[in-house]
This record gives C-alpha cells, sequence and structure tokens, in this order.
C-alpha cells in the first residue's frame, strides 16, 4: 500500500471511531476503505480487521461515557458477556445465512428507524418520566445483547445504532445514555466476534493496530462531543447515519 493509501486508512479509522461512538456505524465507513485500499483481503478477512480495530475504540468510549454518564454495571457487563457468545455464534453462522435476503431485511429495519426517530422527536431527546423496573431493564438488556450481538457477528453494520434504539424506545432512555449503554454491550460483541476470527485465522493483525490508534482518537472525541451536545444532537446524527447505512446497504446489493 501506498502513503496516500496509509493516511485515507487512518482518516477513515478516526472518522469510524467518532461516529461509532456516538451512535454506531463506524464500519460503514471503515470497510469500504479497507476493501479499496487492500482489495486482495477477503470481505470476511476485511470484516475481521474491522472488528480488530474498533474493539479498542469501543473501549475507550465506554471509559470516556463512564466518566460523565451514570451506568448499571451489575446489569450491563453480564449482557455485555451474552453479546459476545451470541456475537461468536453468529460469526461461525455467517455461512449458513442468506446474505442476499438478509440484507433487504436490515433496510427495512433501519428504513423504519429513520421514521421512528423523524415522526416521534421525543425519543431518545428526554428520560421517561416513570424509570422502567430492574426486571424490564434486564429482560431488554438482555434480548438486545443476544439478538443484536448475533447479528453483529453476521453483519455487523449498525449494530449500535440498533441498541440504542432498543434503550431509548423500550426503557426510555435518553440517547447520550443509551449510547453509553450501547458501547458496553458492543465490546462484547466485538470480542465475541473478534475471538472467532482470531481463531480461524481471518485477522491481519498488523493492519488493525495501525489503524487502532485513530480509531481510538475518534472514539474519545466522539463520546465526549455525545455528553457536550447532548441528546439532540445525537438524534441528528443518528438519522443521518441511519440514511447512510440504508443507501451504502442499497449500493451494496443492488448496486
Amino acid at each position: 500500500m501506498t502513503a496516500a493509501d496509509w493516511g485515507l486508512l487512518m482518516v477513515a479509522a478516526t472518522a469510524a471511531g467518532w461516529v461509532d461512538a456516538v451512535v454506531g456505524g463506524g464500519g460503514l465507513i471503515l470497510l469500504p476503505v479497507i476493501l479499496l485500499v487492500a482489495p486482495q483481503l477477503t470481505p470476511q478477512a476485511a470484516l475481521a480487521t474491522n472488528k480488530a480495530t474498533a474493539i479498542f475504540g469501543t473501549v475507550a468510549a465506554v471509559v470516556t461515557f463512564a466518566r460523565k454518564v451514570p451506568l448499571n454495571w451489575r446489569v450491563l457487563i453480564p449482557a455485555g458477556a451474552v453479546a459476545a457468545v451470541a456475537s461468536a455464534a453468529g460469526a461461525a453462522a455467517v455461512s449458513l445465512i442468506d446474505r442476499e435476503l438478509f440484507i433487504p431485511i436490515i433496510m427495512f429495519v433501519l428504513v423504519g428507524v429513520a421514521l421512528l426517530v423523524t415522526f416521534r422527536p421525543t425519543i431518545g431527546v428526554t428520560a421517561a418520566p416513570t424509570p422502567p423496573t430492574h426486571r424490564k431493564i434486564v429482560i431488554v438488556i438482555g434480548l438486545a445483547a443476544a439478538g443484536i450481538g448475533f447479528y453483529d457477528g453476521i453483519l455487523g453494520p449498525g449494530t449500535g445504532t440498533f441498541l440504542i434504539i432498543v434503550f431509548a424506545t423500550m426503557l426510555g432512555t435518553e440517547f447520550v445514555r443509551s449510547a453509553a449503554m450501547a458501547k458496553v454491550i458492543n465490546v462484547g460483541s466485538n470480542l465475541g466476534a473478534l475471538a472467532f476470527f482470531a481463531v480461524t485465522g481471518s485477522v491481519y493483525w498488523q493492519l488493525g493496530a495501525a489503524m487502532a490508534a485513530c480509531n481510538v482518537i475518534g472514539a474519545v472525541l466522539g463520546s465526549r462531543t455525545a455528553v457536550a451536545k447532548g441528546a439532540g444532537f445525537v438524534r441528528i446524527v443518528l438519522l443521518v447515519v441511519v440514511v447512510g447505512m440504508v443507501v451504502r446497504l442499497g449500493w451494496q446489493q443492488f448496486g
């Protein structure tokens, strides 16, 4: 790769870390760039290397968020472990899934997310007046960790976005706290998928390590921006990223 290729990767890794920390979906920025500058990689190797990069940024985002946002660690840590197992299972099941059918379903769900956020502007902007019960919190976070963690292993784009929407709609948490909770689960799902990819020898560790530092910088900046700007800002970024995901997946499927 040329110096220009490396520069493009570093910029993309930083941007992906920022977007991923705020609303999720950073893989939609970094994965295409990896495939562009390293066309010799298979899609699975590109996804695996992206996971090796993203996990460092995700951990950095969690640390940054945790300093400003109260988190229920007694629920989130076990949920992260559930996400890790589910994501590893998803990665192992990639060859069993008909991606030609799977991607349009995800696009349909993303369009629904965009419409929901657009026409219900109060979602995620203010916390619910009545806090959810501990039982509901455990059930919602546990099911989200299992289901969306499995999706992260199979495909991945928008994992953090889906988690944020689930927490905002089902638990009534505002977007900044939802993003912080999502990052904890995302650490687990990234770790699970990465463990499977590492065992199968799909990870290009040197490439992933080189991008990790920039991804961490982007993640720290993104999480600080989310905390400073608040839920209204996160809502706008969320809509932009969701539309971008629909366009990107549509181009991948039908372009």
